[in-house]
């Protein structure tokens, strides 16, 4: 029987994963497509109505009446999406919150329109308790398991718990 001595042994190292000793990982770059940073968390409340998302629907709003369109890793759900989800709790079209930011001049004008849209109570707390847990289901977990696996980042599937932090996430503000 051979018994290595001590010291080569102690040359014996598990290969760590590709996450650096212990660091956990950031999205491979590009593997989204383009990045929007300027866009707010859909942590972020309204301050006129308190829900959640909402000042994000609009910014892309925004984004696309400056820009005429939004790059094509948002575009795929522009008015789609958490953006459907929002407007279909309202009640109302996403073309016209659309329409409201195209057609407004300022930033008092778009929330005078939208408190017109917007039905009188708008039960923010039910909204804002589904939205923190979109993606909580299993088929959710399925979703989000293979977003952060095809971003590099199958080591954060215990982390990123919902589609509002998978976005926070890919747009850098949970690290």
């Amino acid at each position: 029987m051979l018994v290595q001595p001590r010291a080569a042994r102690a040359l014996t190292f598990t290969k760590l994963p590709d996450n650096r000793a212990g660091m956990p990982s950031k999205p491979i770059p590009g593997s989204t497509g383009e990045v929007l940073t300027e866009l707010p968390s859909p942590y972020l409340p309204h301050p006129g109505t308190g829900l959640l998302y909402l000042p994000r629907f609009l910014a892309k709003c925004r984004y696309v009446k400056a820009h005429g369109a939004l790059p094509a890793s948002y575009a795929k759900n522009y008015k789609r999406g958490l953006d459907r989800f929002l407007c279909f709790h309202l009640g109302i079209d996403p073309a016209a919150v659309e329409k409201i930011v195209f057609e407004s001049a300022t930033d008092a004008e778009i929330e005078e329109k939208l408190k017109a849209l917007l039905p009188a109570e708008v039960r923010a707390a039910k909204w804002n308790r589904e939205l923190v847990q979109k993606g909580m289901t299993p088929a959710g977990q399925d979703f989000l398991r293979e977003a952060l696996t095809a971003m590099g980042c199958a080591d954060r599937v215990d982390e990123i718990k919902s589609v509002p932090d998978l976005i926070d996430f890919d747009e850098g503000r949970i690290e």
